[in-house]
């Protein structure tokens, strides 16, 4: 699909619906709740915001009472949004001055997403956006663990070898860091089991409230 990276982890959320006025509320709250259990409360005004304006296009364009889903993807760095419905006529901007309502679903859009586009799919077509999403805490200490091990890494360049991707690398790095901060725990009197044991704590602890 157009504008779909299917690299790496997703967390998928398919809300099947009806285009009825009522169901504009009932989606932004289902959206809301899903982003809150996956940790991500930073893209909650925008992901209302892009929910409203995709499913109220529906209502408008395809019909009140036609089957449509509402698609949440969530990888750590984005938000995807996705509406799909069974009119297979493609959406497209058009001029609108400030004070006019319709028009300016589109422009919207453009506005709050990193990307965005429609596509046709085998039953209809879908509308999608993403928006920068991350669980701020969660996002910082990996970027953190990341730039460490970039620094890390820097120090050892003997063990890099050609064709060896810059992921397994980096997996081999944080194996070597690790057990150099547990002899450098055991040097300093410390018990190196005890202190993986408070990291994986902290981790867990982290974890659960994100």
């Amino acid at each position: 699909m157009t504008g779909y990276d299917a690299k790496g982890p997703r967390f998928r959320c398919v809300l099947p619906f009806e285009a009825q006025p009522a169901e504009v509320r009932l989606l932004r709250r289902a959206a809301v709740a899903q982003l809150g259990r996956w940790g991500v409360p930073s893209a909650v005004e925008e992901t209302e915001l892009l929910v409203t304006e995709l499913v109220t296009n529906v209502i408008k364009h395809v019909g009140e009472g036609a089957p449509a889903a509402l698609v949440l993807e969530w990888r750590c760095e984005r938000l995807r949004v996705e509406v799909h419905d069974k009119s297979r006529t493609l959406p497209t901007p058009v001029g609108a001055h400030c004070d006019e309502e319709c028009g300016r679903g589109l422009h919207l859009l453009a506005a709050l997403a990193a990307d965005w586009g429609t596509v046709l799919t085998a039953v209809g077509k879908s509308v999608w956006c993403e928006i920068a999403a991350q669980p701020a805490a969660v996002c910082r200490r990996a970027e953190r663990a990341r730039g460490a091990l970039e620094r890390y890494r820097e120090g050892h360049r003997a063990m890099a070898a050609e064709g060896r991707s810059n992921t397994v690398l980096l997996e081999e790095s944080a194996v070597e860091l690790i057990a150099d901060l547990l002899h450098w725990a055991a040097a300093r009197g410390q018990d190196p089991e005890a202190v993986l044991d408070r990291a994986q704590t902290h981790y867990e602890a982290e974890t659960a409230a994100a």
